[in-house]
């Protein structure tokens, strides 16, 4: 770990979360321009989002499947506007062969013999392999519905890239569902955005908004796009997932039909829905501070770290040791994930830095003083307090503090979001919240896009999502003064 002092939010607030992610020893950048190696530490918070998801994804009659990485041209480009929405971002395959350079010994050249017959897409995203793949195992209404996820990984040729925010490559999950009626569609597309309200809820100890992306905003080729917003420390918004009704464009561009009870021959209605690595980057900007990041228990990879304080006494040693064995031993049947730290060529002040930036949630200090005395020291991530706790209970005591410090950084993070949303009824209320104070603007809309356009060139700030609709006749658009069709939520963002 190097000693240099990361960045605070006050400062640098963009380079405090770059500090984190590399110093916390989350990723790394790669020798591919734009793409990031994760690192274990932060490939195993991913690995707990993934095994958390996977179970509420089968919980809700979903299963596994794994789809190519390549897409042939002519099927991206069969959904028009899901072509149209990808193409400034798509990496393409037009050869499949090097050769030595015969004017340049030691170097490799393409081959332009091993041209492909057709080029192929690296997938952005695979609704075309995917829906082409469906038309074959489609046929009568005893398919339906087909509820299939794939974890993945998918390539978007970003310019301007963030680690774990924005990346070239990035791991994520794609659900894409089948159904025989647009009912049954839209039930699973709302079904699949309130999973993943639950899941940052209830595992991320994260505040969301849930709606509707306007028209403008929404996923190419969907008739309607769901959302979670979240609030990151800097008051921007994050979008942490989506959930899209495809009505039946999908099915039409690749042929998907099947035959209905009575023997008619219907298109089937779809659904997809995803979240990626881009959590992470969601997780740091919500809860961690100046002195590294703060993960909440249920995703963090280390849950306690027991830290034995030695000294020049061997047999002591051990009996600190045995301690710190004996208490792992206990948490760990009890399925909280624990670390001894056993090195004792690294000072204990070192290691409460170390692990500290690493956000481990719960810390226990074994001394030879407090053990004498039946006790040892305690330090919670979220708030740095220490104590000292009884031995005779320390095992309940830690899983009750673990389940206290969830539930802390939770409302601790709503406070926060409820504190810096403001429901503003004029467009200068507007103006001062998102240029001044910061945070997110409840605000009524016309509908036109034109309106959203003029505030977010005045303002830089979008419509992150659609609340509800508005039925009162008397109620304004903050910015034309037209009759207002919508409560959204106006908000800088990532």
């Amino acid at each position: 770990m190097s000693n240099k002092k990361i960045s605070t939010r006050a400062e640098d607030y963009s380079q405090w979360y770059n500090d984190l992610v590399i110093r916390g020893n989350l990723a790394d950048h790669s020798s591919v321009r734009g793409c990031m190696v994760i690192k274990p530490h932060g490939y195993a918070i991913w690995e707990n989002m993934r095994d958390a998801l996977d179970k509420m994804f089968k919980d809700t009659g979903h299963v596994n499947a794994y789809f190519p990485l390549f897409v042939p041209k002519s099927l991206f480009e069969a959904e028009e506007k899901n072509a149209e929405g990808f193409a400034k971002e798509c990496a393409i395959v037009t050869h499949y062969r090097l050769k030595n350079d015969p004017n340049n010994k030691g170097k490799l050249i393409v081959d332009p013999e091993a041209k492909l017959e057709e080029e192929l897409i690296v997938r952005p995203t695979s609704e075309a392999i995917i829906w082409n793949t469906y038309k074959n195992w489609i046929q009568s209404y005893r398919d339906l519905p087909l509820l299939i996820n794939q974890w993945a990984n998918v390539v978007r040729w970003e310019m301007r890239t963030r680690l774990f925010l924005r990346t070239a490559e990035f791991l994520w999950q794609e659900g894409h569902t089948a159904h025989s009626t647009a009912q049954e569609a839209i039930e699973e597309t709302l079904k699949m955005v309130d999973v993943y309200e639950t899941f940052v809820r209830d595992y991320m100890a994260m505040p969301v908004f849930k709606g509707v992306k306007p028209e403008h905003e929404k996923f190419a080729g969907a008739e309607d796009t769901y959302t979670i917003e979240a609030m990151t420390q800097d008051k921007q918004a994050i979008q942490a997932g989506t959930s899209h009704y495809l009505g039946q464009n999908f099915a039409k561009a690749f042929e998907v039909k099947f035959q209905n009870k009575e023997g008619a021959e219907e298109y089937v209605y779809a659904t997809s829905w995803g979240v990626s690595t881009r959590l992470i980057g969601t997780l740091i900007m919500v809860h961690s501070d100046d002195e590294g990041l703060v993960l909440p228990p249920k995703l963090a990879p280390v849950q306690v770290v027991i830290i034995p304080l030695f000294s020049k006494d061997e047999a002591v040693n051990n009996i600190l040791l045995d301690k710190a064995y004996e208490l792992s031993k206990n948490l760990k049947a009890k399925n909280i994930k624990v670390k001894v730290d056993a090195d004792d060529s690294k000072r204990p002040g070192f290691k409460f830095a170390e692990y500290e930036l690493q956000g481990m949630p719960v810390r226990v200090v074994v001394g030879p003083r407090d053990l004498e005395q039946g006790k040892l020291e305690i330090c919670r991530r979220d708030t740095k307090e220490k104590y000292l706790s009884d031995l005779s209970n320390i095992e309940e005591h830690i899983i009750t503090l673990l389940d206290e410090i969830q539930t802390n950084l939770y409302n601790r993070a709503l406070k926060f979001r409820d504190e810096n949303t403001f429901e503003v009824n004029n467009y200068d209320a507007l103006k001062d919240v998102i240029l001044n104070k910061g945070g997110f603007a409840i605000a009524d809309w016309d509908g036109n896009v034109a309106t959203a356009e003029a505030i977010k060139t005045e303002t830089k700030a979008t419509i992150r999502c659609i609340l509800e609709d508005i039925q009162d006749e008397s109620r304004i658009c903050v910015y034309s003064k037209e009759k207002a069709k919508h409560k959204v939520i106006y908000a800088l963002n990532y």
